[in-house]
Protein backbone atom coordinates (compact mmCIF):
# COMPACT_ATOMS: atom_id res chain seq x y z
CA UNK A 1 0.00 0.00 0.00
CA UNK A 2 1.46 3.24 -1.15
CA UNK A 3 0.55 6.34 0.80
CA UNK A 4 0.29 9.52 -1.09
CA UNK A 5 1.39 12.61 0.67
CA UNK A 6 -1.43 15.11 1.17
CA UNK A 7 -1.11 18.45 -0.48
CA UNK A 8 -2.26 21.73 1.06
CA UNK A 9 -2.01 23.51 4.38
CA UNK A 10 -3.11 22.35 7.79
CA UNK A 11 -5.54 24.32 9.88
CA UNK A 12 -2.77 25.29 12.31
CA UNK A 13 -0.61 26.69 9.52
CA UNK A 14 -3.51 28.81 8.25
CA UNK A 15 -4.23 30.12 11.76
CA UNK A 16 -0.58 31.09 12.26
CA UNK A 17 -0.61 33.04 8.99
CA UNK A 18 -3.84 34.83 9.97
CA UNK A 19 -2.40 35.81 13.37
CA UNK A 20 0.73 37.19 11.71
CA UNK A 21 -1.37 39.20 9.24
CA UNK A 22 -3.53 40.51 12.11
CA UNK A 23 -0.53 41.64 14.13
CA UNK A 24 1.06 43.33 11.10
CA UNK A 25 -2.13 45.18 10.16
CA UNK A 26 -2.64 46.35 13.76
CA UNK A 27 0.92 47.67 13.90
CA UNK A 28 0.45 49.54 10.63
CA UNK A 29 -2.88 51.06 11.64
CA UNK A 30 -1.46 52.25 14.96
CA UNK A 31 1.54 53.85 13.29
CA UNK A 32 -0.57 55.85 10.82
CA UNK A 33 -1.38 59.30 12.17
CA UNK A 34 -4.69 60.96 11.28
CA UNK A 35 -4.67 63.55 8.53
CA UNK A 36 -4.29 67.00 10.17
CA UNK A 37 -6.56 68.62 7.56
CA UNK A 38 -9.26 66.06 8.41
CA UNK A 39 -8.94 66.90 12.12
CA UNK A 40 -9.11 70.61 11.32
CA UNK A 41 -12.28 70.12 9.24
CA UNK A 42 -13.78 68.02 12.03
CA UNK A 43 -13.11 70.82 14.54
CA UNK A 44 -14.63 73.40 12.18
CA UNK A 45 -17.77 71.32 11.58
CA UNK A 46 -18.22 70.70 15.30
CA UNK A 47 -17.75 74.41 16.00
CA UNK A 48 -20.32 75.31 13.34
CA UNK A 49 -22.91 73.00 14.92
CA UNK A 50 -22.22 74.28 18.43
CA UNK A 51 -22.44 77.92 17.31
CA UNK A 52 -25.88 77.18 15.84
CA UNK A 53 -26.97 75.60 19.13
CA UNK A 54 -25.62 78.56 21.12
CA UNK A 55 -27.34 81.04 18.80
CA UNK A 56 -30.67 79.23 19.26
CA UNK A 57 -30.14 79.22 23.03
CA UNK A 58 -29.40 82.97 23.05
CA UNK A 59 -32.56 83.66 21.05
CA UNK A 60 -34.70 81.44 23.27
CA UNK A 61 -33.32 82.85 26.53
CA UNK A 62 -32.91 86.47 25.46
CA UNK A 63 -29.45 86.77 27.03
CA UNK A 64 -26.20 86.98 25.09
CA UNK A 65 -23.76 84.08 24.92
CA UNK A 66 -20.05 84.74 24.43
CA UNK A 67 -17.75 82.31 22.63
CA UNK A 68 -14.09 82.29 23.66
CA UNK A 69 -11.24 80.20 22.29
CA UNK A 70 -7.56 79.64 22.88
CA UNK A 71 -4.91 77.27 21.52
CA UNK A 72 -6.17 74.35 23.62
CA UNK A 73 -9.94 74.64 23.37
CA UNK A 74 -13.05 76.78 23.47
CA UNK A 75 -16.12 77.44 25.55
CA UNK A 76 -19.35 79.37 25.78
CA UNK A 77 -20.50 81.58 28.64
CA UNK A 78 -23.66 83.54 29.32
CA UNK A 79 -23.23 87.11 30.43
CA UNK A 80 -25.38 89.01 32.89
CA UNK A 81 -26.65 92.56 32.60
CA UNK A 82 -23.36 93.90 33.96
CA UNK A 83 -21.27 92.01 31.37
CA UNK A 84 -19.90 89.49 33.89
CA UNK A 85 -20.05 85.78 33.05
CA UNK A 86 -22.86 84.14 35.03
CA UNK A 87 -22.95 80.69 33.42
CA UNK A 88 -20.02 78.79 31.92
CA UNK A 89 -22.23 75.89 30.75
CA UNK A 90 -19.97 73.45 32.61
CA UNK A 91 -22.83 71.01 33.19
CA UNK A 92 -24.45 71.49 29.77
CA UNK A 93 -23.91 68.45 27.53
CA UNK A 94 -23.72 70.50 24.34
CA UNK A 95 -22.25 73.89 25.26
CA UNK A 96 -19.69 72.69 27.82
CA UNK A 97 -16.04 73.71 27.38
CA UNK A 98 -14.24 71.52 24.86
CA UNK A 99 -10.71 70.81 23.68
CA UNK A 100 -9.71 71.06 20.03
CA UNK A 101 -9.07 67.75 18.25
CA UNK A 102 -6.11 69.34 16.52
CA UNK A 103 -3.90 71.22 19.00
CA UNK A 104 -2.40 73.74 19.22
CA UNK A 105 -5.00 75.73 17.29
CA UNK A 106 -4.71 79.32 16.11
CA UNK A 107 -8.05 81.13 16.09
CA UNK A 108 -8.94 84.51 14.62
CA UNK A 109 -12.35 86.17 14.39
CA UNK A 110 -13.28 88.72 11.73
CA UNK A 111 -14.50 91.32 12.53
CA UNK A 112 -13.30 91.84 16.08
CA UNK A 113 -11.83 89.43 18.59
CA UNK A 114 -14.94 88.54 20.60
CA UNK A 115 -17.89 86.57 19.31
CA UNK A 116 -21.16 87.48 21.02
CA UNK A 117 -24.28 85.58 20.08
CA UNK A 118 -27.34 87.60 20.97
CA UNK A 119 -31.11 87.32 20.59
CA UNK A 120 -31.16 89.29 17.33
CA UNK A 121 -32.35 87.43 14.25
CA UNK A 122 -30.25 89.51 11.86
CA UNK A 123 -26.52 89.46 12.57
CA UNK A 124 -23.57 90.82 10.61
CA UNK A 125 -21.41 88.42 8.58
CA UNK A 126 -18.73 86.66 10.53
CA UNK A 127 -15.65 84.54 9.82
CA UNK A 128 -13.76 82.39 12.30
CA UNK A 129 -10.43 81.23 10.91
CA UNK A 130 -8.93 78.04 12.36
CA UNK A 131 -5.33 77.09 11.65
CA UNK A 132 -2.97 74.40 12.85
CA UNK A 133 0.07 76.22 11.48
CA UNK A 134 0.06 74.39 8.13
CA UNK A 135 -3.59 74.30 7.10
CA UNK A 136 -6.43 76.79 7.41
CA UNK A 137 -10.18 76.43 7.37
CA UNK A 138 -12.92 78.88 8.26
CA UNK A 139 -16.42 78.88 9.66
CA UNK A 140 -18.44 81.64 8.02
CA UNK A 141 -21.80 83.14 8.87
CA UNK A 142 -23.62 85.05 6.15
CA UNK A 143 -26.14 87.86 6.64
CA UNK A 144 -28.99 85.32 6.79
CA UNK A 145 -27.30 83.65 9.79
CA UNK A 146 -26.33 80.45 7.92
CA UNK A 147 -23.08 78.92 9.13
CA UNK A 148 -20.87 76.90 6.81
CA UNK A 149 -17.37 75.46 6.78
CA UNK A 150 -15.23 76.85 3.95
CA UNK A 151 -11.71 76.03 2.79
CA UNK A 152 -10.04 79.38 2.06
Amino acid sequence: MIRRRQQGFTLIELMVVLVIIGIASAAISLSIKPDPLHLLRKDAERLSQLLQIAQAEARADGRAIVWRANAKGFGFSRTGDNGVDVDGFDSDSQLRPRAWENTPMQVSIEPGQTLILNAEWINPPLRIMLSDGQHRISVQRDTAGVLQVVNP
